[in-house]
């Protein structure tokens, strides 16, 4: 599982960074943003456990490169901490949990109307860390910590304030297996969604 988990994050790392080395550059710039985050997870229900993760808020940094005027590759790092509840036959259990997701991405602009904006859409792989700090889980055995490969999508738009300032709007979604802490009675065998948007400041270089 590690080593699967170590090959998708390369994966995709590889995809977003070395495979556009031969594009044609028209002009190239760096982005830096940090933002303030909303994380809302998807409930799933599977092989007689229901999980409900509590919504929480958190942070994204974001590093993105543009070749040109419409493409760009993006890495990302995310942290936030909720509580996992799990319904089962066993009863109900919890696990707080910090999760740090980490991504990259490729990044399209698209044509604006509007004055000063720079919409764009995006898509890539990653993974999410799922690091335990309090569980109730008592003699049944301690959660472990936990890492799926997720799928990201997302789209947004920077707002130019100044040549080298911009106010970031932003909505990615994360598509992971559930997780399950290592406890097969917590396993629910489902693919669940995470909703995050975001607003933060764009530094341009």
């Amino acid at each position: 599982m590690r080593n699967t988990i170590l090959a998708t994050s390369l994966f995709a790392f590889a995809l977003t960074f070395s495979s556009t080395s031969a594009l044609a550059q028209e002009r190239d710039w760096h982005e830096i943003s940090v933002q303030a985050s909303g994380v809302v997870t998807r409930n799933s229900q599977g092989n007689d456990v229901t999980r409900h993760t509590t919504d929480s808020g958190g942070v994204l940094i974001n590093y993105r490169f543009h070749f040109n005027d419409w493409l760009a590759a993006e890495a990302n790092y995310g942290y936030n901490r909720n509580t996992h509840q799990y319904f089962t036959s066993g009863g109900p259990f919890g696990v707080q949990a910090n999760a740090h997701q980490t991504t990259g991405a490729l990044v399209v602009t698209l044509p604006s109307a509007v004055n000063r904006a720079e919409p764009y859409v995006l898509a890539g792989a990653g993974i999410i860390t799922f690091d335990p700090r309090f569980s109730d889980l008592g003699t049944i055995g301690a959660a472990s910590q936990q890492t799926r490969p997720t799928f990201v999508y997302g789209l947004g738009s920077n707002f130019n304030l100044t040549p080298t300032l911009a106010l970031r709007l932003e909505y990615r979604g994360l598509v992971y297996r559930s997780p399950d802490f290592e406890l097969t009675m917590l396993n629910s065998r489902t693919t669940t969604h995470t909703a995050q948007p975001s607003v933060g400041f764009t530094f341009r270089f």
